[in-house]
């Protein structure tokens, strides 16, 4: 499998950006996606997963209520849209492809990441 995201970049803290991840190499269809994100000196984190199927999403508590995980199936693409940011959400994000379809297990493949900046 192949993920590459785009979108990342410098914004300023209330506004918005949205990432992409265009996947490859698997059926994406039937596969569990998520975003994660790693800031300097700080462990990864899960930012949010969407599963196969009928959808089912879950986000990290530190993002409920900003930020939204989506997918197009017909395009095999993921999304992040990101709302309301703040410096504290300046990482690098990965795109991640999981083990499971309508389960969320973890992630099997991952992007090279992408830099979201939010300045104060």
């Amino acid at each position: 499998a192949q993920l590459v995201e785009s979108g990342g970049g410098l914004v300023q803290a209330g506004g918005s950006l949205r990432l992409s991840c265009a996947a490859s190499g698997m059926t994406f269809s039937h596969t569990a996606m998520g975003w994660y994100r790693q800031a300097p000196g700080k462990q990864r984190e899960l930012v949010a997963f969407i599963t196969s199927g009928i959808g089912y999403t879950n986000y990290a508590d530190s993002v409920k209520g900003r930020f939204t995980i989506s997918r197009d199936n017909a395009k095999n693409t993921l999304y992040l849209q990101m709302n309301s940011l703040k410096p504290e959400d300046t990482a690098v994000y990965y795109c991640t492809a999981g083990s499971g379809g309508s389960t969320w297990y973890g992630a099997d493949y991952w992007g090279q990441g992408t830099q979201v900046t939010v300045s104060s």
